[in-house]
């Protein structure tokens, strides 16, 4: 379950913007993740709550925000959606697709007090 590394290394990104920021608390943090970068949502979320206890984070709620999978066909030269990684391309069928977006998953926003 590689969502736990996942919310350790949240976490510890928190920790270090509280000391460079100066806040004591977090009460939310807003992640966006790509339907490509293999995250389970709620395998997420729990992992979250169990890393965060005992920390500047605990109690702090996590709110994903599911971006979408864009790829670049390089047959028919057009962006196009996917939602998972070896689609065809929607417009010509083609297989050659070049993933633009819907791997990342980043933090976006924080609460903080």
């Amino acid at each position: 379950m590689h969502e736990m590394s996942i919310a350790e290394g949240i976490l510890q990104v928190l920790e270090e913007q509280a000391v460079s920021q100066s806040f004591d608390k977090v009460k939310a943090v807003w992640v966006e993740i790509g339907p490509l970068a293999t995250i389970e949502a709620d395998a997420l979320t729990f992992c979250f709550d169990a890393v965060i206890r005992g920390s500047l984070a605990e109690g702090a709620s996590l709110h994903i925000i599911k971006m979408p999978g864009k790829a670049f066909c390089l047959q028919c030269l057009d962006t196009v959606p996917v939602t998972q990684r070896y689609d065809s391309c929607p417009v010509c069928g083609s297989y050659h697709l070049q993933i633009t977006q819907g791997e990342e998953m980043r933090i976006k926003e924080l609460e903080v007090a």
